[in-house]
């Protein structure tokens, strides 16, 4: 059942992301940010650990469970050292998912040889 819900929740939240870039034609940037921001706000009001609850991985992978990491980082860092730490936690908290990201992302790219346009 779980990987329904994975497969559910975040093939909804897919779908909204698509509905954005459908509706609104902007660059791809607007809907990072906006999924972004979306997972702070969700984590700020404690909606974001219920569909957590329900969608397992389908809702932590996407953009929105960085922000929600990075929102509750500052606020936890926030609450131990003050305003430095709030300036500092998100980047604590998502540095692994981040070098994680890079390193993979890197070696694809030694592997497959990508190609610019011409």
């Amino acid at each position: 059942m779980n990987y329904l819900m994975s497969f559910l929740i975040g093939g909804f939240i897919c779908l909204l992301g698509q509905i954005f870039i459908d509706t609104f034609k902007k660059n791809n940037a607007y809907l990072l940010v906006a999924m972004v921001v979306t997972g702070c706000i969700l984590g700020f009001f404690g909606l974001y650990d219920k569909l957590v609850e329900i969608g397992h991985s389908g809702a932590t992978v996407p953009l929105l469970g960085f922000g929600n990491s990075l929102a509750k980082g500052a606020m936890e860092e926030a609450t131990n050292k003050g305003f430095m730490g709030a300036l500092s936690g998100g980047v604590i908290r998502t540095a692994p998912g981040v070098a994680a990201a890079l390193i993979f992302g890197y070696i694809a790219a030694v592997i497959f040889n990508p190609r610019g346009d011409k």
